[in-house]
């Protein structure tokens, strides 16, 4: 399997990581925006081929498939350019910045029969896949999921504190993990609320958010996202179900009296990027649809597009 990576930043380098990880698979080009930077990654990694144009990846014929990790502005137009270059695509959370947008990814999707995944990536950390095989399993069922997604980015920032090149956004990147999360292991969902913060002078974003959500099960879920935060970085999910109560914090799980859970066998791998690219390489070695395809994560953008209505962007 040879896969390109477009996207050589603080997350491309996650893939990179978990992708050494996979038998039979060789990252055979990269993208980036700057050339030399983009270099240094490729040398890192041992990546033969360097470029800033993803157009000159898709024409090789050493591309099976491409991960992009590029800014969220791009995602919708490139996987379908990956697509129409007969390249199966992981494109990383969000898929689209639009709900009009989504439903393009996945029209081409269905067009073309290839594999398009999307990194929804809370579906294969070993923490939610815990919980989720409880909830299949018929032994636990959410009543209530709280959950903080709190980072602290007055300046246009990446994770690595670098200067970033576009903005992020609460609602349409973190607020999709949480969304298609609590539809996953919940229901979907039937209601959904959204408030907004002031809008940030520069960056012209709102820097805090808080949404409410009600499932088909009659489960609800309160999200707080903030770039204001600073403090503990990251998203934390507190799941109340009818037989226990769980934090999940990234890979890592413990009950409500923070005794932890032991994860060994969940999964392969306790890395959920790793986890992810296994899924997106299975999927396509497999010719099967994958966990987190766009498809299966469409209705979450659904709700985002109604919330965004809302907040009267």
């Amino acid at each position: 399997m040879r896969i390109a990576l477009a996207g050589a930043g603080a997350f491309g380098e996650k893939h990179l990581d978990g992708l050494k990880n996979i038998d039979g698979v060789t990252v055979t080009s990269i993208i980036g925006r700057e050339l030399e930077a983009t270099k240094k990654v490729a040398g890192k990694y041992g990546i033969g081929h360097v470029t800033t144009d993803l157009n000159e990846t898709l024409a090789r014929d050493d591309v099976d498939a491409v991960i992009l990790c590029t800014p969220t502005q791009m995602h919708a137009e490139q996987a379908i350019a990956c697509m129409n270059a007969d390249k199966h695509v992981e494109v990383e959370i969000p898929l689209a910045d639009s709900w009009a947008d989504a439903q393009a990814v996945l029209a081409k999707q269905k067009e073309t029969g290839l594999v398009c995944m999307v990194g929804h990536t809370r579906r294969f950390n070993p923490s939610h896949q815990f919980v989720h095989n409880r909830i299949q399993a018929g032994e636990f069922n959410v009543q209530q999921m709280d959950v903080q997604t709190y980072f602290f980015r007055r300046k246009n920032i990446n994770a690595r504190g670098e200067p970033r090149s576009w903005t992020d956004h609460l609602l349409w990147h973190h607020a999709a993990h949480t969304v298609d999360l609590f539809a996953y292991q919940a229901g979907k969902i039937v209601a959904a609320h959204a408030m907004q913060g002031p809008i940030h002078p520069e960056l012209g974003i709102a820097m805090d958010m808080s949404i409410q959500l009600k499932s088909e099960t009659g489960a609800i879920c309160t999200l707080s996202l903030s770039f204001n935060n600073d403090g503990p970085l990251g998203t934390f999910f507190r799941y109340i179900g009818d037989t226990d109560t769980y934090i999940a914090r990234y890979d890592d799980l413990v009950n409500g009296k923070e005794e932890p859970i032991d994860l060994a066998g969940v999964a392969i791998s306790n890395n959920g990027i790793e986890l992810q690219d296994r899924e997106f390489i299975s999927a396509i070695r497999e010719g099967r649809e994958p966990n987190s395809s766009v498809a299966k994560v469409f209705d979450c953008y659904r709700v985002l597009g109604e919330l965004e209505t809302q907040l009267g962007r």
